[in-house]
């Protein structure tokens, strides 16, 4: 052991393996969560093992992802986790409670344990202490079923904050200023762990912010200490007795370590189409905007709307820009209404959403032809939005409220002194709003919609192969691209063979037909492939369509082939 925090969180849940650089490990899994654009699928995947219960202690379902209910499809989809989660012993946090990322660190992250999601933005977790990682759907319903998680032992990559930051700079300044530095793939393979005296100074709101964009660096998890200020955290949630301190040891060694003086930053924006692409917010002061968003799981939640709240009071947006307000969750949404907070947003022409990703995945929101769009949004790629040649910039709610006001990209040090959150002793928090699973499962039916297909059965891979190459892509391919997201094509996430007919839609629209005619098709790419989500169907939609092999320089994160997966029921294979 060399002392630092994340190297005891991973020896603390290794079941088999040695923990050596490159060598594979297997992990326990204490909580699992999973949202509804992937969450079907794992179901699916669960049920077909023939287990009666989940194993971890805690799982939780959250219905947060394809809420606009255009036709049947996410209304059937929602009658389906709901009846799975009270079949299965999972807890349900249906439409409308807000982002499985807030919820879940709201109400059941607990320092120093693992949690495993079917979301690539699970590392958020990692604010609070826990070793918090994302993964494909199978993964999730293994863990689910007891079983453990395999990685391959990461390097631990320190980031030592030093100094405080300046007014209007906040964690996603640092993330961004991360990012630019080291790229969307800069942290595969690793785990970046935050220590030094600034970190004392970022509070919760700051931490969930890198930690939930750390994936989009390519990083395994990120990892804060658990301290003072976790510990007041969960105390206004009423979780006190859920808090413990954790740390690295003095004198810990990292493989790698990085210095930021956090004195030094200043607000930051990513520029189109990808996260790393980051500029100044001054530089963009030209740049102007057409819509704005403030919310998602990047955001930070309540002091974020409090910060836009303030901003905007007695104020009226810009007429030529649009300003939506996303709430995380429904707990943020109640406590900012408490304080006065939603009646200035409301006042200053503001557009009141209901708490869940939204326009992040595509779900409605999408801006005009050609718009500029300025989110808190964690990625911005092209077409994610719903419009594809729509400019999406990423951005601080401090920027994205100082933009409304101005309808240009705004530096929010031009507005005079920074603005000051409280927060209250305790938040307002219903607990009925989390749905318990039934007593008696055997009392429970599942209920299954028309656009509910059964999870395809494939093959075993072959020796070899012969197959032919049906398309070439460049670097940094993200699951966007292999299966979009948006309105149209997200309500299909329970049907593989009708969401086929989509893949790689916005590179060539002519590939489903042409690979269902072939056989073997092969797929060779660049470096980083399959950066993004943790999109499962983006593995499972192509093989469905015949694609056996992709070959390529490297892949991302959560790449777009099944991961690693130990099976234990004959009913479920690992597909190639």
């Amino acid at each position: 052991m060399r002392g630092t925090l994340t190297e005891k969180l991973l020896q603390d849940h290794v079941l088999t393996g040695t923990m050596q650089k490159g060598e594979e490990i297997a992990l326990k899994i204490d909580q699992t969560l999973t949202q509804d654009a992937t969450g079907t699928m794992v179901y699916l995947e669960f049920e077909s093992l023939g287990i009666d219960r989940v194993t971890p202690g805690v799982a939780v379902s959250y219905i947060d992802h394809n809420i606009v209910q255009s036709d049947y499809k996410n209304a059937d989809d929602h009658r389906f986790l709901t009846s799975c989660a009270s079949k299965y012993g999972v807890k349900l946090s249906p439409p409308g409670n807000g982002v499985s990322h807030h919820v879940h660190r709201q109400r059941f992250g607990i320092p120093g344990k693992t949690l495993l999601g079917s979301d690539s933005h699970t590392t958020t977790g990692g604010c609070l202490g826990m070793l918090a990682m994302g993964a494909g759907g199978i993964e999730v319903a293994m863990a689910m079923a007891g079983n453990p998680y395999y990685i391959v032992t990461p390097e631990v990559w320190g980031c030592s904050l030093e100094g405080e930051l300046p007014g209007w700079v906040v964690g996603k300044d640092i993330i961004l200023h991360l990012l630019k530095r080291f790229s969307v793939k800069g942290g595969i393979g690793r785990i970046m762990e935050f220590y030094g005296p600034g970190v004392q100074g970022l509070e919760m709101a700051d931490r969930a912010m890198i930690a939930n964009m750390a994936v989009d660096m390519g990083l395994t998890a990120a990892v804060f200490p658990s301290d003072e200020v976790t510990r007041s955290y969960l105390k206004m949630n009423g979780r006190e007795k859920d808090w413990k301190e954790l740390k690295a040891e003095n004198g810990a060694v990292y493989d790698r370590v990085t210095e930021i003086d956090l004195s030094r930053l200043e607000p930051l924006v990513a520029c189109p189409h990808s996260p790393d692409n980051v500029k100044t917010a001054r530089e963009l002061k030209d740049v102007a905007v057409d819509q704005v968003i403030i919310g998602s799981s990047a955001s930070g939640g309540y002091r974020d709307f409090m910060t836009a709240a303030a901003v905007l009071k007695g104020k009226m947006k810009h007429p030529g820009t649009d300003l939506d307000i996303n709430p995380p969750s429904r707990q943020d949404l109640e406590n900012v209404m408490e304080r006065g907070g939603l009646s200035s947003l409301v006042m200053a022409g503001a557009r009141i959403c209901e708490s869940g990703c939204l326009g992040c995945i595509g779900m409605g929101q999408a801006p005009g032809s050609g718009a500029v769009s300025l989110r808190t949004f964690p990625r911005n790629f092209k077409g994610r939005s719903g419009t594809k040649d729509a400019r999406v910039y990423l951005a601080s709610a401090e920027v994205a409220a100082a933009s409304a006001l101005t309808g240009r990209i705004t530096d929010p040090r031009t507005l005079g002194d920074p603005v000051q959150v409280t927060y209250p002793k305790q938040f307002t928090f219903n607990p009925g709003w989390i749905l318990k699973p039934a007593e008696d499962s055997s009392a429970v039916e599942i209920l299954r919609g028309p656009n509910i297909k059964p999870f395809p059965k494939f093959g075993e891979l072959e020796d070899s192969l012969k197959g032919e190459v049906l398309l070439k892509v460049e670097d940094n391919i993200t699951t966007d691209h292999i299966m979009p997201a948006g309105t149209r094509v997200l309500p299909l996430r329970s049907n593989i063979p009708k969401i086929s007919e989509f893949v790689f839609n916005v590179i060539d629209e002519t590939f489903p037909g042409r690979a269902i005619q072939k056989e073997n098709g092969i797929i060779v790419g660049g470096e980083n492939y399959g950066q993004g989500s943790s999109r499962e169907h983006a593995a499972l939609a192509p093989r469905y369509l015949g694609v056996r092999v992709k070959i390529v320089k490297s892949f991302a994160r959560i790449p777009a082939i099944p991961g690693h997966v130990k099976l234990c029921s004959k009913s479920m294979r690992a597909n190639s």
